[in-house]
């Protein structure tokens, strides 16, 4: 399953942020955004994954192939790790939370409340999420957020397996994740100039 974005401009809070933005993500590939705090990384993601209209240009890409991972886990509180994960197994129809919960190295939580998590806990199970989807095309806005490096390792472990089976990966993320297969995208040539204050760039998420 490929994407393919053409001539693609995003705005945030009626502003276009990005123009003239161009690529194809093909299958068992790799795609990170780069780009500095509030250039339009966020923004462009959501547009990606139907959560926005675009200002212009086009996105060819089947709906039901994409799955996006946002800076909140999306995660119910009472119910346990496991539970949480059948829920989205359901959503889906896929039969993969053994799988999900062994990639992201939870299978001992599987019986504790989320609400009960710590932070990278949580960040470990609203991750595993994506292996239980089933989607072909991945999107994912700083997932590493909250993760510890053995964590870190274990998602990267995940992204790899998935792009062995032919899936694809498109994440906006400031460190380095040790992906040297993956390719770059660098934002900034692409930013509208109406969106840059004076000052620079301003902060918070992009």
């Amino acid at each position: 399953m490929e994407m393919k974005v053409d001539n693609l401009a995003v705005a945030r809070g009626g502003v276009t942020v990005l123009e003239g933005i161009g690529f194809r993500l093909a299958p068992g590939r790799a795609l990170i955004l780069r780009g500095p705090n509030g250039v339009g990384k966020t923004t462009l993601l959501r547009t990606l994954a139907g959560l926005q209209p675009a200002v212009a240009g086009e996105v060819s890409v089947p709906p039901e192939s994409l799955t996006y991972a946002a800076h909140a886990d999306g995660l119910k509180s009472m119910l346990t790790v496991r539970e949480n994960l059948d829920f989205w197994a359901a959503i889906h129809g896929t039969a993969l939370v053994g799988a999900a919960l062994r990639a992201m190295d939870i299978e001992a939580l599987a019986g504790r409340r989320a609400g009960d998590l710590s932070a990278g806990q949580k960040r470990r199970l609203g991750l595993a999420r994506l292996a239980v989807s089933g989607r072909a095309i991945w999107l994912m806005d700083e997932p590493t957020v909250s993760l510890d490096t053995a964590s870190v390792a274990a998602f990267v472990g995940m992204v790899r397996g998935h792009l062995a089976t032919g899936g694809s990966v498109l994440v906006a993320t400031h460190i380095d994740l040790g992906l040297a297969e993956a390719e770059v995208l660098d934002l900034a040539p692409f930013r509208a100039l109406a969106s840059v204050p004076r000052g620079g760039f301003d902060e918070g998420f992009g």
